[in-house]
């Protein structure tokens, strides 16, 4: 009786560990099902409709043949998303990812949100066209291809970490271009890399809800259209690093002040069903510069049409001359 009463402390504590170690389900990322839950505890969470914050920031450098790159901003992003679970009776079980993207251009040496640019190519002044995109939406990611293959990412381990590559070479129609694209060229060329580390114990446990990964970016993309570079020869390089956030309270305070003050929409994600078409810098950028060329193409039509006013155009000598 009075070892009884001894061990009852221990399987105190060894029969809850037991417990969890029956009711854990660690997921197996060489399994097709389980390699796609991976990935969607890894983008959202394991719940539908649950909001999650990635965060990143790095630097944008110019690259141009003959000359030396040029660190030319720091950047500051985020994106905030939600999943939703899917089905198709070939393709098996899924998921589709609904967000909206801000990443602010920074000035390398004080931090702050760069308004207006000196382009040092050109000499020109230039205002500065913010990477704020709504939607970003991917389309439905399934366990299978139409064809029965498995269609998840492949995922690998190395150590205590799992790894997965997302690379996306981008070539289409740019939307600021004509309709003879495909003969004269103008096509918009880009590729984005997307390297996603998990701790591979957190991620694969079932009963662990909510893991936070971390994330780098690379692009390889035109100069944006805001720079006013025409056709000069050169690309944009972007490199950024960041992590999935617990909490949209965790971003950076200048994104915080920024979304506060000029995208207070992005405090949440797009509808679970929003079937918007996606929006790019380019699409947003053609937006921003028609809209810039409505109002003034209104105010020169108001200037143009208005009554003349005598006392305006004859100003009395009080008003025109100039102190000496």
């Amino acid at each position: 009786m009075r070892l009884s009463l001894l061990m009852l402390p221990l399987l105190a504590t060894i029969l809850p560990a037991l417990s969890f170690q029956a009711s854990a389900k660690m997921l197996d990322p060489n399994v097709p099902a389980d390699a796609l839950e991976i990935m969607k505890r890894g983008q959202c969470g394991e719940a539908d409709g649950k909001p999650a914050v990635y965060s990143w920031s790095g630097n944008v450098y110019s690259r141009v043949r003959g000359e030396p790159d040029r660190l030319l901003f720091k950047g500051q992003g985020m994106n905030i998303r939600q999943c939703v679970s899917v089905n198709d009776p070939v393709q098996g079980k899924g998921f589709r990812q609904v967000s909206r993207e801000i990443m602010l251009y920074l000035d390398p040496k004080t931090g702050e949100v760069v308004r207006h640019w000196d382009n040092p190519w050109t000499g020109e002044r230039v205002e500065v066209m913010q990477v704020a995109n709504d939607p970003v939406n991917q389309p439905a990611q399934y366990t299978f291809s139409k064809d029965g293959d498995p269609a998840v990412p492949k995922i690998k381990q190395e150590g205590q970490w799992l790894l997965q590559s997302l690379e996306i070479p981008l070539f289409y129609p740019n939307p600021l271009g004509g309709k003879y694209q495909e003969f004269i060229g103008g096509q918009y060329h880009a590729m984005e890399i997307f390297d996603f580390t998990f701790n591979a114990n957190e991620i694969r446990n079932t009963d662990i809800k909510a893991v936070y990964p971390a994330v780098s970016w690379v692009r390889l993309s035109d100069w944006m259209p805001w720079m006013k570079m025409r056709d000069r020869q050169g690309q944009l390089v972007f490199n950024m690093t960041g992590r999935k956030l617990a909490s949209f309270d965790e971003l950076p305070q200048v994104m915080k002040n920024e979304i506060a003050k000029n995208y207070p929409e992005y405090t949440r994600p797009p509808a679970l069903d929003d079937n918007r078409p996606n929006e790019t810098t380019w699409t947003a950028f053609k937006q921003w510069i028609d809209a810039k060329q409505t109002k003034a193409d209104s105010t020169s039509t108001k200037l143009s049409t208005a009554p003349t006013n005598q006392s305006l155009s004859q100003p009395s000598n009080k008003i025109s001359r100039a102190p000496q």
